[in-house]
């Protein structure tokens, strides 16, 4: 078991010690639930009331906290507690999951494929045709990567991952289990004599670098070129990308969220939860769509947009509250 000092903690966080314990940490948990031996944070003042009740001999603060650690306690004060406690997580981190082998002998994989140094590829993975695995790639069991994908270096893609022909990925991704990426695009025309007649999707999935994709999320090729995520993107679970949709740099889509076809995203757009954008819609940089919204016509950049259809926060909030003030009147006559 893993376990640290306060001092030998702090050399990484670099912190300051208030009060002081002589308990060695054994590993980070939440507030309500840890143990006397644990190390916990807290990253908003609404929760300094917790630390009282808390065993935690130890938390990671931000500057500005307002109560003392107690005895045989202590708190390491930073300038931002959620990020500091990112490097306590990745200090106590369990080690990935073990290759006994670097290349699985039942792993099935074209006499045609590029390999570079340090792939790894576990049992059952099927790797096809004219494909590119970068340096330090690993790619975990039952995976499969169609013919003339790339992936680069150093990009992590967990089990049950399909990643469709022609598509290509970047360097430092991480591709969550059973994502898949480059299915065909939902196209479909009215025929009177053949009903729905499904139109070919021939494009391809770009992915840029530092990119992460939940689990079971699915990214659609495009009908035509490139549906195209930028560098630093972070997607989470069960999210739905459009054929042909564009995505700047560092966007953020929450879970069960989803944009149509042809959907373009600015830098830095974050879209909530379960919302949902009307394709060859526009959001501009910088641009928030709040959880279950639904985005019927292009946002300015730096807009925060509430509601479905969706407005202006403010205007979103002006509206609830008239709703409510108008549903109570009717209840009091």
């Amino acid at each position: 078991m893993k376990s640290y000092s306060i001092q030998e903690i702090n050399v990484i966080l670099k912190g300051v010690i208030v009060g002081s314990t002589t308990q060695n940490i054994t590993a980070p948990e939440q507030l309500e639930v840890a143990n006397d031996s644990e190390i916990s944070f807290i990253g908003n003042k609404k929760y300094e009331k917790l630390w009282a009740t808390s065993k935690a001999c130890v938390a990671v603060v931000n500057e500005d906290i307002s109560i003392e650690p107690g005895e045989n306690r202590a708190f390491i004060k930073v300038k931002n507690a959620d990020l500091a406690m990112s490097q306590v997580l990745a200090l106590f981190a369990p080690p990935t999951p073990i290759f006994n082998i670097d290349i699985h002998p039942t792993a099935v994989i074209d006499p045609t494929v590029i390999i570079c140094n340090g792939v790894r590829i576990g049992a059952g993975c099927y790797i096809g045709p004219k494909v590119v695995l970068g340096d330090n790639t690993t790619i975990y069991p039952n995976v499969t990567i169609l013919d003339e994908c790339t992936i680069g270096k150093n990009t992590v893609i967990w089990s049950g991952t399909v990643i469709r022909e022609r598509c290509h990925i970047g360097n430092d991704c991480i591709i969550h289990p059973n994502a898949t990426i480059g299915a065909d695009g939902f196209g479909f025309r009215p025929d009177p004599e053949r009903g729905l007649v499904k139109i070919p999707q021939i494009g391809n999935v770009i992915i840029g670098n530092n990119v992460e994709i939940g689990a079971n999320t699915c990214i659609d090729r495009g009908k035509f070129s490139s549906t195209v995520l930028g560098d630093g993107c972070k997607i989470d679970n069960l999210v739905q990308i459009g054929h042909n949709s564009k995505l700047g740099r560092f966007c953020i889509m929450a879970g069960n969220s989803g944009l149509a076809g042809s959907v373009t995203l600015g830098n830095g757009v974050i879209i909530g939860g379960s919302a949902s954008i009307k394709d060859h819609t526009t959001i501009g940089d910088g641009a928030i769509v709040g959880a279950g919204s639904g985005v019927t016509g292009d946002i300015p950049a730096g807009k925060t947009m509430l509601g479905y259809p969706a407005v202006e926060a403010r205007d979103a909030l002006k509206q609830w509250a008239i709703l409510k003030r108008l549903v109570n009147e009717s209840k009091n006559k």
